[in-house]
């Protein structure tokens, strides 16, 4: 399961990684960066890192699933994932995978609801050659109606192997259900009947490309043993002429939320009971202690170490897991509870017991040593974390895309030392009230 949750939730951010504590500079990121900006308005971050010989390269596209507004037209942010190894008449995609293979290079790409993100791990000689191969397909992206069609119907085979899953099935309906307009209501990989349509949209995909992959939508991220003067030239030489106008997508907010919800799915084959449960959050604020107070909570609550966790797992063995998390999105979102209960009996029992510690939290301030100790792991946690360029590199694209920068790391850490138990308190009470719950609960079929 936990695996699975991780893949699933790909930014969703879990406590265990971050860090609420200042560094002596008062800042928590223990490195210097540059920030460049091209004259078209692309913008890079560059980390110099004592890293001999290493370089990871993040090209972040601020454009995910949350982006494909018009009707009928969820899954795009994924399939341009795909694409865009499809290559261009410089560098057709055989080809650029034998450039990179020839490097020893690794490369790879993932989608979520709020970005799309292209890495690579490479040995710094070929930072050049790199830039080249990826500003390259960036700006001239061509592929054919034949190879289109083609990559939209593998796009189609992955979402049915994620059927297999009951995980992704509860997540799909738990989505549906939780949003009325906004588009986080599909997950990333799209309405099933938006991707089998998807083959006989090809002109629509050129449109897609045209208003989202363009130069003041995209963030590069550089770290590791580089010249920060040479790569800047670099950086003006390769994406310089690029050009292009962006976007915005017209993105309806989502409606209040005045009661709760809650369905029950049916998976067509052996699982243990599932359950989903969210609680209707704000976009992201990395100022606002409310909002920034339920990183702590997911842990607190429903940690490994938690009273919560250590009564129906380890004490009762009523459930094989539980997590949750705190997402921060650029919309407002939902913070997050996944649970595999062991027997479909204990299902109704199992969601008392979550909303009574939740309710415990709401009415009492929480210990203040044991908040201060989460500050302490936290710290320990992220800074030991930083010890190699591909590491440091992932850390930056989902904030990249709440801000376009990475200095709001900095300032959420600082607001998240500053979280007193009565700020944890306050947001709970604020939160977890009864018409911003959304409820889940997938069952295996009776065979």
């Amino acid at each position: 399961m936990k695996n699975f949750i991780l893949s699933l939730f790909v930014l969703v951010v879990v406590w265990g990684t971050m860090s609420t504590a200042k560094t002596k500079s008062g800042k928590i990121l223990p490195f210097e960066y540059q920030k460049v900006v091209l004259p078209n308005g692309m913008k890079a971050i560059l980390i110099p890192f004592d890293s001999p010989g290493l370089v990871a390269y993040y090209t972040v596209v601020r454009t995910g699933s949350r982006d494909e507004w018009e009707e009928g037209k969820s899954g795009f942010a994924h399939f341009f994932e795909h694409m865009m190894f499809r290559g261009t008449d410089r560098f057709p995609g055989g080809v650029y995978d034998s450039i990179i293979t020839s490097m020893g290079a690794s490369a790879n790409a993932y989608t979520s609801d709020d970005l799309t993100v292209f890495h690579l791990n490479i040995a710094n000689d070929y930072l050049e050659k790199v830039m080249d191969l990826e500003s390259d397909r960036f700006r001239n992206l061509k592929y054919s109606k034949e190879e289109f069609q083609t990559e939209s119907g593998a796009v189609y085979g992955e979402y049915r192997k994620g059927r297999t899953s009951p995980w992704e099935v509860a997540y799909e309906v738990y989505r549906d259900m939780a949003f009325d307009k906004h588009t986080y209501k599909h997950t990333t990989i799209g309405f099933e009947r938006d991707i089998k349509e998807m083959p006989n949209m090809y002109d629509y995909s050129l449109s897609f490309y045209n208003r989202y992959y363009r130069p003041t939508n995209v963030v590069v991220v550089v770290v590791g043993d580089i010249d920060v003067k040479k790569t800047t030239a670099l950086l003006k030489k390769y994406y310089g002429p690029w050009s292009g106008s962006y976007t915005e997508p017209k993105i309806q907010p989502e409606p209040a939320q005045t009661a709760p919800r809650m369905k029950e799915v049916t998976y067509d084959g052996k699982t243990l009971p599932i359950m989903l449960m969210g609680y209707k959050c704000d976009a992201f604020d990395a100022k606002d202690k409310q909002y920034v107070a339920l990183m702590h909570f997911a842990e607190l609550c429903f940690g490994e170490t938690s009273q919560l966790y250590k009564k129906l797992v380890l004490d009762e063995q009523k459930v094989q897991a539980i997590e949750a998390s705190h997402s921060l999105a650029r919309d407002p979102y939902l913070f997050e509870i996944s649970v595999q209960v062991k027997n479909v009996a204990d299902i109704d029992y199992v969601t008392s017991e979550i909303r009574k510690a939740i309710k415990q939290f709401a009415d009492n301030p929480v210990d203040a040593k044991k908040l201060a100790d989460l500050k302490k792991r936290g710290k320990y946690s992220f800074l030991m974390g930083l010890d190699n360029p591909d590491a440091i590199a992932s850390r930056m694209p989902h904030f990249i895309t709440l801000t376009g920068d990475i200095d709001v790391i900095n300032e959420l850490y600082t607001t998240l030392d500053s979280i007193t138990p009565q700020d944890l308190q306050n947001a709970v009470k604020h939160y977890f009230v009864p018409q911003n719950e959304n409820l889940v609960i997938l069952k295996g079929a009776e065979k």
